[in-house]
């Protein structure tokens, strides 16, 4: 329990760093738990000392978590690549989706939405380093995809995400990033009224911050590698 909680403070001390250093208000920047791979039980550490939002990207054991933590207030973030079979489990679980790039997905997750659940937020992912192993809309389809599901009353545009190609260069890094923020600035200024930026993880988090990330999304730096 100690571990976890003193790499959550020390997360969240980056953080707010990183705020101070590029003229964020503090606490602007949000902390998404990526807990896939992990027990419950270092979820429940992780909700003890203040952590209630957490990232899966498989649906069957993100189901088993949610069922494990039904009396817990915790916000779940669906961050995987999505099949078209899985997007009913999907809708009635998860309280964000950060990995839309297509259409049908969007149109499943919203038809699929239980009626009495508020509408999903999601994340339009963008395949910003145009990597063919990676999922994500392709920046020049972006405006359009984006049209189409602000339309879908299910569900709730309210951002971009991004997981560009590593790198280890801090310059390189923001430059990436900054093409992200460049569509999401892109997006707003056509009235989308998008909120979230959804990039940066443990390696990258600071170049995140610097280019507008206000979410990012953290795992091993929390709970260790993965089993």
């Amino acid at each position: 329990m100690n571990t976890i909680c003193k790499n959550l403070e020390d997360i969240i001390s980056r953080i707010r760093r990183a705020e101070q250093k590029y003229s964020h208000l503090s606490g602007s920047v949000k902390l998404l738990a990526v807990s896939k791979h992990h027990p419950i039980e270092a979820l429940d550490t992780a909700y003890a000392c203040g952590q209630i939002a957490f990232g899966e990207n498989y649906v069957q054991e993100m189901q088993a978590k949610v069922d494990t933590s039904v009396k817990k207030a915790l916000n779940w973030h669906f961050i995987g690549p999505i099949q078209s079979n899985k997007t009913k489990h999907i809708a009635a679980i998860a309280d964000w989706v950060h990995s839309i790039d297509r259409l049908k997905v969007a149109q499943r997750l919203n038809n699929q939405k239980p009626v009495e659940r508020a509408a999903i937020s999601i994340c339009l992912q963008v395949n910003i380093s145009g990597e063919t192993s990676k999922s994500g809309v392709n920046p020049n389809d972006l405006l359009p995809l984006a049209e189409e599901i602000r339309n879908l009353k299910g569900l709730k545009l309210r951002g971009l995400m991004a997981i560009p190609a590593p790198e280890n260069n801090f310059d390189k890094q923001r430059a990436t990033f900054a093409k992200v923020r460049c569509l999401y600035e892109d997006l707003n200024r056509q009235g989308f009224e998008l909120d979230t930026l959804s990039m940066g993880m443990s390696n990258d988090m600071e170049a995140a911050i610097a280019e507008g990330a206000n979410l990012v999304r953290i795992g091993t730096a929390i709970f260790g590698k993965r089993t």
